[in-house]
């Protein structure tokens, strides 16, 4: 498909303008050989024609794995197969490697019943190429709730997001913390940064210099907690010729020298922070360049929200509240649906609870001081 169809049908379903919607951010997975069928993920994104109109997208990968996609299924795999059945390959409704809610039924008008086509058309896919289950993670509620009424199951997690009540600084951020609160956020910083400088990069000013050193610190990450980095070099070299006024890059520098960094993207209104790296251990300086930098980024430039990617609880003390996420699931054999069914009811009030439980663990003022 071409770029300009792909984008208008992401303008149309996306008002936040996810910046990882983009036919540019795909077709960079997808060119760099990140996400290919060498790799485990085969494009199939289905398409939905009214005549010659295009008028909806799913993005979709046929998986020979799950890996790369957050919400772990992996349980539910080993089970099945266990029993006798094939799980893989499964069909993967996603941004590849993107933990962040976005719109998947993409659609040239808000109309339920194309929405419901698309779900309808990867069922049917799946039922044809006796594919076990259809997939669609980090999914908007409204999408959940559709999926549902045509029998998809339901699962739910939590992220951590920041959100801005229109401050005009960092200070008048803090203001709303405890005062304990205030003095951990104040020393961390001053941690963090002592004898460092931090850039913010972002459009012509990134160089592939900035690639390379970004590269590096990439690879520190992904080798220690996944064992193999999903992202190749040519991946950022795309992404930076093909988006660069969405990418925010953030070095920090020991003098002219830069020794870690995160990368962001840049939606209508939300910050989307995604990979961080470092070739030197400094104190605190995860939370300042991941956290504390973002948020500064956001007030500065009159943001809604940080996201923060997946998991980790001690983005909670950092000020990033907990926040549900929704994936929906169509299971082919009945069995398996139902022992699966059972199973997610259990989770979700899990994840209820907990949520319950994270929200008086904020940082922010209870009371009067």
């Amino acid at each position: 498909m071409d770029a300009a169809t792909w984008n208008r049908l992401v303008a149309a379903t996306d008002p936040h303008l996810n910046p990882f919607l983009g036919h540019a951010f795909f077709l960079a997975l997808e060119q760099s050989g990140s996400a290919t069928k060498r790799t485990g993920w085969t494009p199939r994104h289905i398409v939905l024609r009214d005549g010659d109109n295009v008028v909806g997208l799913l993005p979709a990968y046929e998986k020979s794995h799950s890996q790369g996609e957050y919400v772990f299924d992996h349980g539910w795999a080993n089970a099945f197969e266990q029993a006798g059945g094939r799980y893989y390959p499964k069909l993967q409704a996603s941004v590849p490697f993107t933990p962040v809610t976005a719109p998947k039924m993409l659609t040239a008008r808000d109309d339920l019943g194309l929405k419901q086509a698309l779900l309808l058309a990867a069922q049917g896919y799946a039922d044809e190429r006796g594919i076990s289950s259809v997939h669609a993670t980090f999914v908007p509620q409204e999408e959940s709730e559709l999926a549902m009424q045509l029998g998809w199951l339901l699962r739910t997690d939590t992220q951590y997001h920041w959100h801005n009540s229109g401050f005009g600084s960092f200070d008048d951020y803090l203001e709303t913390m405890s005062s304990r609160h205030r003095k951990v956020t104040r020393r961390e910083r001053k941690d963090a940064l002592e004898g460092l400088s931090v850039r913010w990069l972002t459009g012509a000013e990134i160089t592939e210099a900035d690639w390379d050193a970004f590269f590096e610190f990439y690879m520190d990450t992904g080798n220690r907690k996944w064992g193999r980095p999903y992202l190749n070099r040519k991946f950022f070299s795309l992404l930076g010729a093909a988006m660069a006024d969405r990418v925010v890059l953030m070095i920090a520098y020991d003098g002219r020298r830069p020794i870690a960094g995160t990368l962001n993207l840049l939606g209508r209104d939300t910050l989307y922070g995604r990979y961080w790296g470092a070739t030197e251990h400094r104190p605190f300086l995860h939370f300042e360049l991941c956290y504390y930098q973002a948020i500064d980024f956001a007030i500065g430039h009159k943001l809604a929200t940080v996201e923060a990617g997946a998991q980790g609880e001690h983005k909670l003390a950092r000020g990033y509240s907990p926040e549900i996420t929704r994936s929906i699931h169509w299971i082919g054999h009945p069995g398996l649906r139902a022992a699966i069914a059972r199973f997610l009811k259990q989770e979700r009030a899990s994840v209820e609870r907990e949520q319950v439980a994270l929200n008086e663990l904020t940082p922010f003022k209870k009371t009067a001081e």
